[in-house]
């Protein structure tokens, strides 16, 4: 029997109500105690790491797991991480950065509702985790969640209430569970005999929505602030070509000065392709800027914090930016 240590970090499957609304009080034995079946699974241990909203979880939280996966990685088989819905694509894509080519999974899981009423998604989605993270294809990181097995830089959250909350974007589920059976589309595999480890991440990082009419003036006040800048664009990467050409120059000046700046789209899915239209092509062109092309935005931000991290020369930006880890871009 495999030896999978439980990590949690809070969420809405270890909330109860309070006053204030729902709050995360539930401890790892209690959430343990609710799916009994797990001990037929797996050997479980249990690590408290914090118990807080997502919401109010960031990157000092994402090297927390990282330097809790470290700490117990030769001594586990796999890794099972309870987090709340609302940013768990953007953790569970840090931490495809910062624990890279591990032969152990580590997988991530949660759900709509507390994990102690009666018509919860929640025990399932554990049950789920523990039974992939035992399995001979477990590999590398994933959210499992509904039944699927999504990729961690490829997954986002796509509905606020059902059950059926993430999606991954742009890259097929690697497989699916059903009523206890696992069953794999794409078979993934690690080489290394230990994973990469990375300790730091670069904050600054901007992510701005382009709305039309804008002038854009933000840009300027903000630079200085920051390292890097996310722009959302319309549609396949197209962005404004005012009269003035205020966004050019202020692009220009952004990369100039040794800032990354990075063009996404704001629509869901297929992508950005920048060459198609002039409102794309002209950017691509005078401006020095990466295309995030089929990336999700949480792992365009995460990957910029673990980049800029280890250099902010620009070429250097643009080879390990386009350089995939674990397929987040294609």
């Amino acid at each position: 029997m495999k030896r999978i240590l439980l990590i949690a970090t809070g969420g809405t499957i270890a909330s109860r109500p309070t006053e204030d609304g729902l709050k995360p009080e539930i401890s790892t034995e209690e959430i343990l105690s609710y799916v009994p079946e797990i001990k037929d699974v797996a050997e479980v241990s249990c690590i408290q790491l914090f118990n807080i909203d997502s919401t109010n979880l960031y990157y000092k939280h994402w090297l927390a797991i990282t330097e809790c996966i470290k700490n117990n990685y030769d001594e586990y088989d796999g890794f099972v991480v309870t987090h709340g819905t609302d940013t768990m694509a953007y953790t569970a894509s840090a931490i495809s950065y910062l624990v890279q080519n591990s032969k152990k999974p580590i997988v991530f899981t949660g759900s709509q509702k507390s994990i102690y009423m009666k018509d919860t998604d929640a025990r399932n989605n554990l049950y789920n985790a523990f039974l992939y993270a035992c399995s001979p294809y477990a590999c590398l990181v994933h959210i499992v969640f509904e039944g699927k097995i999504i990729i961690g830089n490829r997954a986002r959250k796509t509905r606020t209430k059902s059950y059926n909350a993430f999606s991954s974007v742009d890259f097929p589920e690697v497989g699916v569970i059903r009523d206890g059976r696992i069953i794999m589309y794409i078979t993934e595999y690690v080489e290394k005999f230990y994973p990469d480890f990375y300790f730091d991440l670069d904050h600054k990082v901007f992510v701005y929505k382009i709305i039309p009419g804008d002038d854009f003036s933000a840009l300027w006040l903000i630079k200085d602030k920051f390292d890097a800048l996310v722009l959302e664009s319309f549609g396949a990467g197209n962005l404004p070509l005012y009269e003035n050409n205020a966004l050019v120059k202020y692009l220009r000046d952004w990369t100039t000065s040794g800032k990354t700046v990075v063009v996404t789209t704001q629509v869901p899915y297929e992508g950005s392709d920048m060459c198609v239209y002039e409102t794309g092509r002209t950017f691509k062109n005078e401006t020095g800027i990466i295309e995030a092309y089929d990336m999700t935005l949480e792992s365009v931000v995460s990957k910029l914090m673990w980049i800029l991290a280890i250099t902010r020369e620009q070429k250097e930006v643009e080879e390990l930016f386009y350089k995939p880890v674990q397929k987040d871009i294609i």
